[in-house]
């Protein structure tokens, strides 16, 4: 028998404003689309409308730039307010270059440009800009929990966001905060259909999941800001985190 995956788009959220339940939500639109919350289900949800329920949510018109904001924003030739949002939101600057390139580690422990700020499907105006959630981990954790209190049953939850790969063009997704699933698949110590033992293959499954997800998601006006996902077999993991996913400086193969 062939194994099916199914990934299910929402399509009936609401617009979501500050201080909405999105585990809430989800299950609401569910029943109205007449998708059944199953045990094992993934649940992957783009960090937009997180960020939009925290209230991660801010006006450019509120930022006044520091002299270092000015200085780094005359390199990179973007908005001084939009950079010291940029620096609030980082530990440090990687590279800003007078191509435009602003790459920075997020407080999350993320190498991203523009540490992660997007004015898009926001408010229709680059004046209003979305920051990542500031604990992706308890915001997919707090969804979660918030599912299983009201549908009793026990899924995980992925948050995404797009990026940029190196010595790849194009962006993708990737997970930025989980909770209930291991993060990897680890084939260390296995053998292939030839008898080969694995030695350093470890699969960021996370990362694969929320790539699947945005098949359905977009990036344009698709308006489908959660995916159901179905039949995939996971391990699942309590104590799991998406830091889990970032690249300890000293394994960077390019600086």
């Amino acid at each position: 028998m062939a194994k099916e995956i199914v990934l299910i788009g929402l399509e009936t959220l609401p617009e979501i404003r500050e201080g909405d339940d999105i585990g809430k939500l989800i299950v609401e639109a569910c029943a109205r689309e007449g998708v059944k919350i199953s045990d094992g289900d993934i649940i992957v949800v783009t960090h937009k409308i997180v960020s939009k329920a925290e209230g991660r949510i801010v006006s450019l018109k509120d930022i006044v730039p520091s002299e270092k904001a000015r200085e780094i924003a005359a390199i990179v030739g973007k908005d001084p307010r939009f950079v010291e949002l940029v620096l609030r939101e980082s530990k440090r600057i990687i590279k800003a270059t007078r191509e435009g390139h602003l790459i920075v580690e997020t407080h999350h422990g993320i190498v991203c440009a523009n540490a992660g700020i997007d004015a898009t499907n926001i408010a229709g105006t680059e004046e209003i800009v979305a920051l990542l959630p500031k604990d992706p981990d308890m915001s997919a954790k707090k969804i979660r929990n918030r599912i299983k209190e009201l549908t009793g049953k026990n899924v995980a939850v992925i948050i995404t966001d797009t990026y940029g790969r190196p010595l790849r063009n194009g962006m993708i997704n990737m997970a930025i905060g989980l909770s209930g699933i291991n993060p990897f698949r680890d084939y260390r110590g296995k053998d292939d259909t030839f008898g080969y033992k694995f030695k350093v293959t470890v699969i960021a499954v996370a990362d694969e999941i929320a790539c699947a997800a945005e098949l359905l998601t977009g990036q344009g006006k698709e308006r489908i800001p959660v995916v159901i996902i179905k039949g995939y077999r996971y391990e699942r993991n309590e104590k799991a985190s998406a830091k889990e996913l970032n690249m300890p400086e000293e394994k960077w193969l390019f600086k």
